[in-house]
């Protein structure tokens, strides 16, 4: 799967995000890379930033947030293009969960681990 074509199913699970949600998203981007970190090559997506139940009255002239999805583990570890955009949707739902200070041991009871 190309690069443009992975890109465009991230797009897909984000239009998928219920508006009331999306609305509810603050100072957060979503980009996608093609792997992670070397320490760490079966990273899904990563979360880096100040979670919205964390933000103070000090959060102001901040950076966004940033959302990544790494396109490499997971076209490794899906067999087929339906797994892939079901993997991709996973992992989009999973970090912009994490924006919204939902950890990861909830998010494994959510189905979202």
């Amino acid at each position: 799967m190309t690069r443009e074509e992975f890109e465009e199913l991230v797009a897909e699970a984000l239009d998928r995000i219920p508006p009331e949600l999306t609305r509810l998203m603050d100072n957060v981007a979503v980009f996608v890379e093609d792997e992670p970190a070397p320490g760490d090559p079966d990273l899904l997506g990563l979360y880096e930033g100040t979670p919205l139940t964390e933000r103070g009255e000090w959060y102001a002239g901040v950076l966004p947030d940033r959302i990544t999805v790494y396109r490499g583990p997971v076209l490794r570890m899906c067999e087929s293009r339906e797994d892939v955009v079901a993997e991709t949707e996973i992992t989009v739902v999973h970090e912009i969960a994490h924006h919204f200070g939902i950890d990861d041991a909830r998010l494994h009871d959510l189905g979202y681990g």
